[in-house]
């Protein structure tokens, strides 16, 4: 079986139990919209203020949000030692990698969908001359960041604190990307020409090349036993 073929079917095994419990997409939006209207009530002065403040809260609520999804999603694998199942099949475990990666990317895009809607509401923004190029910046900036946290949440799926260890080791070695996503989300937002941006872009699509590659190759060694 090739890698990819064996991605789609933990791909399919994972999109499959959302659509039939929903817990994942239904919980991490909830969290991400109480961020957003939260902090929207807290920071919201005028509409200067509000396209300085609303990046971060996009950035803040993606960030929680997608642990909350990683931290569930490895939950099942723990679960009737599930994980143990995966690793023993005749697939390529970076293929495990994949799929539970592109699982993730599933999840958090039909969050950010919703979540762009809401800040755009909360904060007044007019965001229709900038969509598309909000979009890709939320997409390289959700691949690092799924890519880097599924490397993590493999690590201590088998662990009683788990969810401690993913948030402590993963936020710090995603900083960067979240910093240079929400600087050019601002700058976005504040009617910067693109050339202006393209630096953050070009820092964002080398740390997503970085962590994927990083993920496939290290995925096998970190969860052997």
């Amino acid at each position: 079986m090739t890698l990819l073929s064996a991605a789609w079917l933990v791909l399919r095994k994972d999109l499959q139990i959302e659509l039939r419990t929903g817990e994942v997409v239904v919980t991490t939006a909830l969290f991400a919209t109480l961020v957003a209207v939260l902090t929207s009530l807290s920071f919201y002065v005028d509409d200067q203020s509000a396209r300085l403040v609303a990046p971060g809260v996009l950035w803040i609520a993606v960030a929680f949000a997608g642990v909350l999804a990683m931290s569930r999603s490895w939950s099942r694998e723990r679960e009737n030692d599930a994980f143990r199942a995966l690793l023993l099949a005749p697939i390529p475990r970076a293929a495990i990698y994949i799929g539970k990666t592109l699982g993730t990317l599933t999840f958090l895009a039909i969050v950010e969908c919703a979540l762009v809607l809401e800040v755009a509401v909360l904060f007044n923004l007019d965001l229709r001359g900038i969509a598309g190029a909000l979009a890709g910046l939320l997409a390289l900036g959700t691949v690092g960041f799924a890519a880097t946290g599924n490397l993590f949440a493999a690590m201590g799926v088998r662990t009683g604190a788990r969810d401690l260890v993913l948030a402590v080791a993963l936020f710090p070695v995603i900083a960067p990307a979240l910093l240079c996503g929400v600087v050019a989300t601002r700058e976005l937002i504040g009617g910067a020409p693109m050339h202006e941006i393209w630096a953050w872009v070009r820092i964002l699509a080398a740390f997503d090349v970085a962590f994927v590659t990083a993920g496939m190759f290290l995925f096998e060694p970190l969860v052997c036993d």
